[in-house]
């Protein structure tokens, strides 16, 4: 099994022994290629990323709005691509089921102009035991409206953390929103099962990751789950570019 691994400071646990921030390959590579982002990247053009989605994307429990996935993110991706005007906006709101934030897309999403969407959704709709069906058209809705601008999207599912696996339709909504995106034809970064990873192979305590809420992510979870899909983004990016620059087999001489 292959790792992705990156370096990652515990700052919710102990500064001078850093956790390692990792999960296999096959749980967070992106399925399809980031083909808006690849074009701005490589042409050195601004690149926007909105950020929607509820609590975990606002940064609710990190210690600092610069310590939220956002942007972390934004500060991972201006590492990996130096020179690139790389501008990530946070238009996460606390508490917000997919039906809010569909509402707010023509001035938070739309409006804003982006290459590319990040679009977390799920939890509260398992933590409230609302019905779970209508997110599912919801998402195509949203996808669809993204795709009319020409943006790239990646939808992010819940997060593995104990007051939401404690509700019965966490899984559910896990394969729904998989569904979906596999539907919908746009990538996915599998958060959950990142999370999950975490706990179960890696054997981090729930506290290594998570706010004492047992919901949100603290600053070291919210500084890995950027580092990986920063990385996530970074691949799906270049993918393109890479396998062109791979050297051509030669047939053997006679």
């Amino acid at each position: 099994m292959l790792l992705v691994c990156v370096a990652s400071p515990a700052q919710a646990i102990d500064a001078a022994s850093p956790l390692a921030c990792r999960a296999p390959t096959e749980l967070v590579r992106l399925a399809q290629p980031l083909v808006r982002t690849a074009r701005r990247l490589a042409n050195f053009e601004p690149l926007t990323i909105v950020a929607i989605g509820s609590s975990s994307t606002a940064g609710a429990g990190a210690s600092a709005p610069e310590t939220s996935y956002p942007s972390r993110l934004a500060a991972e991706l201006k590492e990996r691509f130096p020179g690139r005007p790389i501008t990530v906006i946070n238009r996460g709101v606390n508490g917000e089921e997919a039906r809010d934030m569909l509402a707010r897309f023509p001035q938070d999403v739309i409006g804003e102009k982006p290459d590319l969407v990040l679009w977390q959704v799920g939890t509260n709709a398992v933590l409230r035991d609302d019905p779970l069906a209508p997110t599912s058209p919801i998402i195509h809705d949203g996808v669809r409206r993204i795709k009319e601008i020409g943006a790239d999207v990646v939808m992010v599912d819940p997060q593995f953390v104990p007051r939401m696996i404690a509700k019965p339709g966490s899984e559910t909504m896990v394969n729904l929103i998989s569904a979906a995106a596999k539907e919908a034809n746009v990538d996915l970064f599998q958060r959950f099962a990142t999370m999950r990873h975490w706990r179960e192979v890696e054997q981090l305590p729930f506290a290594a990751f998570t706010t004492p809420d047992n919901l949100h992510m603290n600053d070291w979870g919210y500084d890995c789950f950027a580092k990986l899909i920063g990385a996530a983004v970074a691949e799906a990016a270049t993918r393109d570019i890479a396998s062109a620059q791979a050297p051509v087999a030669q047939p053997a001489t006679p």
